[in-house]
């Protein structure tokens, strides 16, 4: 998927042209020509990258960069100051502001390519910088029921073939993955987290994890009632994540359905989510409100993805176009019911992409293991992806 720039100017022949240059160099361009509407866009679609020009009527480009410095929301976003100062002092002030690159009015395409690329890739190298070992992605169901779990324990099969990949089951008391790989004793995240944080420890960590029979390495919870009152506090559950890191290239999250205190914090960390959600209008205005919580808790549109499980007919299900103007988003995959299959899977405790590999949902589901693998090695490699 192509980053995100905000382009920010009140001089409307500047925003086309520097948007036309922009996009054709493959960018996804959004538009503000006021510094209020800056901030607002900026804090909602949390862009990969802000162009901000400096001389603006209802506030100044500099207060915008303050402002966005300011905002927990917005203040990892790189800005790049855009203006037709040539002073000395006017970029000092930028760059005391916040800004992390300065260019001057008028500027070759050649040079604003340039510029644009290097301080993306500048902002990945950072994003990566505190992230030890391999890369995160989790998924998240809008709510109970829509094989959220079907597709983190598929995706992460696919992947595994190619890299290091651990599969973690983070819902405990919930926990059927387990059940469905044919696993009767699925207690390794309990015993994590009924241990004091000072002792988990890479080597403690993987002492809990299982292997399973399609390459998957596993760390499980269990469905027992006993389980979902472990009192364990968010942060144990992040040491446990980043324990993982250390001993996968890939990491692969099951948070189960919803927002809660817990997967609010692991979200904070994770390096792409991918949302499942059914096609129903009750789903999609979850979805909805799930999307603006994540971009909230800093997961914009570049770190997030959107996956539609077909479950019912058709006939019963908002067509996919009408949910992505729904939700102002494109599907990142769509996935065919398949409930003999599933079943089949569950009841020989495989994967269903190891079951039965040449079935059509299996071709889905390779597809977006394929634009989640490629979205991990973009952060371990710390790279942006070639535009």
């Amino acid at each position: 998927m192509a980053e995100k720039i905000l382009i920010v100017d009140d001089d409307i022949d500047s925003l086309k042209l520097i948007g036309l240059m922009l996009q054709r160099q493959g960018y996804d361009i959004s538009a503000a020509n006021a510094g209020a509407q800056a901030l607002s866009k900026a804090a909602a679609e949390t862009p990969d990258l802000i162009i901000l020009d400096v001389m603006m009527p209802d506030m100044d480009g500099y207060e915008v960069c303050r402002r966005l410095r300011a905002d927990a929301r917005t203040r990892a976003i790189p800005i790049i100051m855009f203006t037709a100062k040539t002073l000395v002092d006017d970029k000092v002030a930028g760059f005391e502001a916040g800004a992390d690159d300065y260019l001057t009015k008028p500027t070759h395409p050649a040079e604003l390519a340039s510029r644009v690329k290097a301080v993306l890739a500048r902002s990945a190298s950072k994003r990566g910088a505190g992230k030890e070992g391999g890369a995160v992605a989790a998924f998240l169901g809008t709510k109970g029921g829509l094989g959220t779990t079907t597709l983190a324990v598929n995706v992460a099969s696919i992947l595994a073939v190619s890299e290091p990949t651990i599969l973690a089951d983070f819902r405990p008391g919930q926990g059927s993955m387990g059940l469905s790989l044919g696993f009767a004793r699925a207690v390794g995240l309990a015993n994590l987290l009924n241990r004091p944080p000072g002792e988990l420890t890479p080597r403690v960590v993987d002492g809990e994890i299982a292997s399973h029979g399609s390459g998957l390495r596993l760390l499980l919870s269990s469905s027992r009632p006993k389980e979902s009152q472990i009192n364990a506090p968010a942060d144990t559950y992040a040491a446990i994540m980043r324990h993982l890191r250390a001993l996968a290239k890939i990491v692969v999250l099951d948070l189960g359905a919803g927002i809660t205190s817990i997967t609010s914090r692991l979200i904070r960390d994770v390096d792409h989510l991918i949302l499942s959600i059914d096609p129903t209008r009750i789903t999609l205005n979850m979805a909805r409100d799930t999307l603006a919580e994540l971009e909230n808790l800093g997961l914009g549109r570049g770190r997030t993805s959107v996956v539609i499980v077909n479950r019912t007919p058709s006939s019963l299900q908002v067509p996919w176009q009408e949910a992505e103007q729904i939700l102002g988003r494109e599907m990142t995959a769509i996935i065919s019911p398949a409930p003999e299959l599933a079943f089949q899977a569950n009841e020989a405790g495989t994967p269903i992409v190891v079951f039965q590999p040449n079935a059509v949902v299996a071709n889905q589901l390779h597809k977006l293991a394929e634009d989640v693998g490629a979205r991990l090695r973009t952060v371990i490699s710390g790279k942006q992806p070639v535009i």
